[in-house]
């Protein structure tokens, strides 16, 4: 399985000041989407979450997002050395992803830009 890059994953309670702080930081602009009442702002390797706490609490226990080429190469590949996917694959709007636990109970997304014709 090839890894392409990493996101950190960030929940925040003041979506717009730290979408300013970051966009500073990084120089780029934000990618802004909403996903089960959470807001989104993807900004450079941060992705930042604010929403419900019932929806952060389940989003902090994803230590971080893993870009890959292929979801399904991941999947594979995580199910042979032990690894439980618990979610997915799914489509997304950029994508697929799924999440899997690893065996020492850390928990990541693995995304591939695999997007349905």
């Amino acid at each position: 399985m090839e890894i392409l890059g990493t996101t950190l994953r960030i929940c925040v309670d003041d979506l717009e000041a730290s979408v300013a702080f970051y966009e500073g930081l990084t120089g780029t602009p934000a990618l802004r989407f909403e996903r089960g009442g959470v807001s989104v702002a993807a900004i450079g390797c941060f992705l930042l979450m604010s929403g419900p706490e019932a929806e952060l609490e389940v989003l902090r226990k994803v230590s971080a997002t893993i870009a890959v080429k292929d979801v399904d190469e991941a999947h594979a590949a995580l199910t042979r050395v032990g690894a439980k996917v618990v979610a997915g694959p799914l489509p997304t709007p950029a994508g697929r992803n799924l999440i899997a636990l690893h065996p020492d109970g850390s928990v990541f997304e693995y995304v591939d830009r695999n997007v349905p014709a």
